[in-house]
Order: structure tokens, then sequence, then C-alpha cells
């Protein structure tokens, strides 16, 4: 039996892996997670560990770098540029992007794209308004979705924070259409440092992720494995199959 729960208030993607996300109106919902979504991320050139990636937990700064797509360019294409924190605009595979960054952290790094991402745990995520609303207030921090850096930001017809808690085991239909793209809840969302991080500065604010602990077992949202593709929208009715 469907449920209906809520409905998508915003979506995001975020072309480079721990770069600013952007938010869009829509996007196709592929077996890969959102068309376009971590498709690039910067390689450490030594790392030999199962996760070289560099992210905004080894380097703040990253969260100030701008991915900017081509005049145009489908959603389905990778960024051309990137504009850094000090307001130049470089190739996304340039030599001089790659130094930037090198300078930032101090190692080497090489920009690598991933035909079907680079993600940490699954390849969509989503969180609850009330759910980052509520952090935000036991934190005393202003709410700001961006810190939790979704694919899916949900406005749900119950106001209760970490209701996602609730669709474990069960499949969230964009649609009530036998054949509406839609997701499998396989995981609530461990968080870790970057929930701190001000998108906008880099500062971080401890208190949000002493909040997400404190009040919910250090999880907020969840993780899904696409289960039918489509097309997803702003306003697009979200309905829960239960998993039983």
């Amino acid at each position: 039996m469907l449920i209906e729960i809520g409905q998508i208030e915003a979506l995001f993607r975020y072309p480079v892996k721990s770069m600013a996300g952007e938010r869009i109106e829509s996007a196709n919902l592929g077996w890969n997670g959102l068309e376009g979504d971590r498709r690039l991320a910067f390689r450490r050139v030594e790392d030999r560990s199962g996760f070289p990636w560099l992210t905004a937990t080894k380097l703040p700064d990253l969260l100030l770098f701008t991915p900017m797509p081509a005049v145009d360019s489908a959603q389905r294409n990778p960024p051309t540029h990137v504009r850094t924190p000090d307001s130049k605009e470089l190739p996304v595979f340039g030599e001089e992007l790659a130094k930037d960054v090198e300078r930032r952290c101090g190692a080497a790094v090489q920009m690598m794209h991933l035909r079907h991402g680079i993600f940490d745990d699954a390849s969509i995520s989503v969180i609850a308004m009330d759910t980052m609303c509520e952090i935000a207030r036991q934190a005393g921090v202003s709410p700001d979705v961006r810190r939790f850096r979704p694919n899916i930001l949900v406005r749900s017809l119950r106001s209760m924070p970490f209701q996602e808690d609730e669709w474990l085991g069960g499949v969230l239909s964009f649609g009530a259409e036998e054949n509406a793209p839609a997701i499998a809840v396989t995981m609530r969302d461990a968080r870790c440092s970057m929930v701190n991080l001000d998108p906008d500065s880099a500062v971080s604010a401890p208190e949000v992720l002493k909040s997400v602990v404190r009040t919910n077992q250090n999880n907020a949202g969840i993780y899904g494995t696409v289960t039918c593709r489509g097309q997803l929208a702003v306003g697009q009715i979200i309905f829960l199959r239960n998993g039983s």
C-alpha cells in the first residue's frame, strides 16, 4: 500500500565531490543516482587506502570551490570550469586548479571523472525539512540544508523530526504510478564533521554534529538505492511503500 508522506521541496546535485552543490528544479534519476551527481572528484595521488578521494573533512576549503557548467549545458555534462575561493575561473582538469588545491591541502591531487559516480555509502541521500530544522534549533544555528548535502529535501505532511528512520526497509516512490521513479531506503545516514561546516565560509560549528549525536544517535536522513528510473521534479508527491 502506498502512503503519501510529502513532496519534494528541493533537489541538489554535487558535480564535484565536496565542492559547492547546485539547487536544481528537475533531474533524471538513473541507476547511479541523479544524473551528473558526484561524477568528478579529486584523488589524493599518494593515498593507497580504499578511499583516496579528497573531501571537505580533510580540506574544508573545498566547499568554497564552485563548479561552473558550460552555458546551456545539459545536466548530464560535467562542469568545464571551477570558480575558486579567490574568484578565479579555472578549467576543471587544468594544472592550475590542481595546484591551488594541492597548496591548500599539502598533498598532490588529480581530478578524476568516474562515469558511475563517487559515493560514500549510496547513490541517493534524502533528508526531511523537519529533521534539518530541529538539528539547527538544538545547535543554535540558522537552518541551512546545504550543511547536510542531500540530493532530495522532503517537505513532510507530518511535522516530526527524524521520521526518515521510519522509512527504513521501505520504498520511496515519486508518484503513484507503478513505473514511477523510486528508491529503496537501505540505511540511515550516519553523519560526520561535514555538517559542522558553514557552506559559505567553511568555518566549523561543532555544536551541529553534537546535536545530531545527542538527538538521534548521530543519524540524520537516509540513503537509498534506485529501484526504478525516471524524472524527479520539485513539487513531486512522495509515497512510502512499506517493506513488510
